[in-house]
């Protein structure tokens, strides 16, 4: 498959720029402004009822009912939505490989395979090629969002959404003059998080952020196999929490071992052929022990997510394997195809693009599942120093502080896929995109804010079920 880009190397940097700069003519920074909509934008609750139509009947419910928590949480799970209403405004052209649901909340702190702690993406289930400005507009109303449920003023969450912006822009300048290697391998590990903030840090800060290093640093796989197993008659297995997590066996009317053993079997050994042969050599050395389907997120709510126990020497030596469906993006129906006949591997090849330092356990498979259907997953490992953010305790100042971390992050996750030189120059060296974003963000946080009443309406008049707690 070859990496969508928007220039070749016969291009000199001046050739890039240039590119770059006549993107204006196609998309004007200030177009990038006031979001309106008109007459046929589809109806929100059709477009989120499309995506349910292929997922779990009995896990839609609680999608909802986690969707109408809060616009917060609607905007989490509304990832269609927004793809739908970005289509059909004027785009750049300037291609980068979009993460395609880059709010807030999937930034967070991970573990490097050398056991580093970085800052970085970390959800790629709509990960497609399109325009880079995509992103960037999904996590800047994101901030708007975070910031409303905050009870923040006007001028906070604009601060916020131009501290993000601003980030990206300047950090996009950094890459633009740097070597293809040196953005290959630039990453945002502690040290350089500290030095992005440290002039902007005050000591409440420091002391939240060391926390906040320090407990992701607890989230191991050791930390979830503690709370997610427990000793049976049988050994060790995943415990029970209806809906929420459920064992295969009790998911199957009439429970067949050999069926349940073949059906793990087959994900297992589909899914150790997509791994380079030195972590197959390394994944042999554990034995499948039990296997229960997990309600995760907001927007993934009802599609089959499965945690994979494994174990080594002994009970204590464990490996926790999550296998999630990938099913097609949100962003496919507005881009261009992917290409790829498995979505799993189309979500592992973007991550893989897009983050410095992916899972050493993170591959994809396609499984025929008992009741004949067909399905792609892919597989990464469950907890690996995960720290993730809590917007609603922030403040101000704090949250202001994390957009940067996060638009300096996603700067560089574009710099990788995209022509960095090409997106530098669109943007240019004054604060006009960050304007249109900021304008962008709150005409948008307001259209989330109704299509959340309007889930809310379709929820009372009976049209859907939400199963709320």
């Amino acid at each position: 498959m070859t990496v969508p880009l928007d220039f070749t190397a016969s291009l000199t940097p001046a050739e890039r720029a240039a590119h770059g700069r006549t993107a204006r003519t196609r998309a004007s920074r200030s177009s990038h402004g006031w979001f309106e909509t008109d007459q046929g934008r589809p109806d929100p609750v059709e477009v989120i009822e499309r995506q349910s139509a292929d997922r779990l009947p009995e896990l839609v419910p609680i999608r909802y009912g986690r969707m109408l928590e809060s616009p917060f949480r609607f905007y989490r799970g509304a990832a269609a939505v927004m793809a739908a209403d970005l289509a059909p405004l004027p785009n750049t052209g300037l291609r980068v490989q979009l993460c395609g649901d880059a709010h807030l909340l999937n930034f967070r702190l991970l573990a490097s395979p050398e056991r580093h702690l970085v800052f970085d993406l970390n959800d790629f289930d709509e990960t497609l090629p399109g325009p880079f400005e995509w992103d960037v507009k999904r996590l800047a109303a994101s901030f708007v969002t975070a910031g409303r449920a905050n009870g923040f003023s006007l001028k906070e969450q604009n601060g916020a959404v131009r501290s993000c912006v601003k980030a990206y822009r300047k950090r996009m300048h950094e890459f633009a003059a740097m070597r293809t290697l040196d953005i290959w391998y630039a990453q945002d590990d502690a040290d350089r998080m500290r030095e992005l903030m440290a002039s902007s840090m005050d000591a409440e800060a420091r002391r939240r952020t060391a926390r906040a290093t320090a407990r992701a640093r607890t989230r191991t796989h050791l930390q979830a196999f503690t709370k997610l197993t427990r000793l049976t008659a049988e050994g060790r297995r995943i415990t029970p929490d209806p809906p929420l997590i459920t064992p295969l066996g009790q998911l199957l009317a009439e429970p067949s071992e050999a069926g349940r053993e073949n059906e793990l079997k087959t994900l297992l050994n589909g899914y150790a052929r997509t791994l380079p042969p030195e972590r197959r050599y390394l994944l042999r050395h554990y034995r499948l022990v039990d296997m229960a389907r997990k309600v995760v997120g907001v927007g993934s709510v009802g599609t089959r997510c499965w945690i994979l126990l494994l174990l080594g020497r002994d009970d204590d030596d464990p490996l926790l394997l999550q296998a999630k469906e990938a099913q097609e993006s949100v962003l496919s129906a507005h881009l261009a195809g992917d290409g790829y006949d498995n979505h799993g591997r189309r979500v592992v090849t973007g991550q893989r693009l897009i983050q410095t330092t992916s899972d050493i356990f993170l591959g994809w498979t396609h499984v025929v599942g008992l009741d004949g259907q067909s399905r792609d997953f892919y597989v990464r490992q469950l907890w690996d120093w995960k720290g993730i953010a809590r917007p609603e305790t922030m403040g101000p100042g704090l949250l202001s502080l994390f957009g940067m971390l996060c638009g300096a992050s996603l700067a560089r996750a574009h710099a990788r896929s995209g022509d960095p030189v090409a997106i530098a120059a669109y943007l240019g060296g004054s604060d006009r995109f960050d304007r249109a974003l900021t304008e962008f963000a709150q005409s948008y946080a307001d259209q989330n804010e109704r299509d959340f009443e309007v889930l809310g309406a379709a929820c009372r008049s009976g049209r859907i079920t939400a199963e709320r707690g």
